[in-house]
């Protein structure tokens, strides 16, 4: 783990070597809907985004195609049968916990907008107060609620996956010890509103191209200037 102090100037000069490394980040071709949208589509993403959690995105995505296409809306996938559900997205695994979770988030939402399954209303709420009001949902974590807020509101929050984390702990921007959950407060603090999005989609790719779990290829710029870790 790096032990360089990091301030808003070195987390800038991150970004642009990771940019420099790979390729400037264009929101607009990456994946996540806008507030403009149909006002179901950020259901459909908090949907999406609690069938992902710790799975590959494959079955993700098989697990959202299958869930789609058997109920008509989310009425019916909040009323369905627990069993029939956990057997319809068993592919993304964790099926009984997950199916609770998309049916508690459903009700939440129906229960908070009288009625509609929308979002809508989280966009008017500060930021910390709409984390709030997701996390509220047993099952729904930081990494969620940042996802769906970031991705879909543009809200400045850091969504801290396992890539995310590895990166960030062996660069030294969160400390090695902290939790996911304090991770995320880490780096909400440390990386400029603007830089949130870019940097989330720059570090996975970072995650997933050169600082991998295990036998992690260090040989290139990046890893160079930011990195201590083992592989080093």
């Amino acid at each position: 783990m790096s032990t360089q102090t990091w301030d808003e100037t070195r987390v800038r000069a991150l970004h642009d070597d990771l940019v420099s490394l790979y390729e400037p980040v264009d929101r607009t071709a990456e994946h996540g809907a806008d507030p403009t949208a149909e006002p179901g589509e950020g259901v459909r993403q908090l949907v999406t985004t609690i069938l992902s959690q710790n799975v590959a995105d494959e079955n993700t995505r098989r697990a959202s195609e299958a869930l789609f296409d058997r109920y008509d809306d989310f009425a019916a996938i909040e009323a369905a049968d627990h069993e029939e559900l956990k057997e319809t997205i068993r592919v993304a695994g964790l099926p009984d916990q997950k199916a609770a979770r998309i049916q508690r988030a459903l009700t939440a939402i129906r229960e908070e907008t009288g009625g509609a399954y929308s979002l809508a209303f989280l966009d008017a709420m500060a930021t910390d107060d709409a984390k709030d009001w997701l996390t509220e949902i047993k099952g729904v974590g930081p990494k969620t609620a940042s996802v769906v807020l970031n991705f879909h509101f543009g809200k400045p929050t850091m969504a801290v996956d396992t890539h995310v984390e590895r990166v960030s702990k062996r660069f030294g921007l969160v400390p090695e010890s902290a939790s996911n959950e304090r991770a995320h407060e880490v780096l909400g603090e440390q990386v400029p509103d603007e830089l949130i999005y870019p940097l989330h989609v720059l570090l996975i790719r970072h995650g997933r191209e050169n600082c991998s779990a295990r036998g992690a290829d260090c040989d290139n710029p990046v890893c160079e200037t930011y990195c201590e870790c083992e592989y080093c």
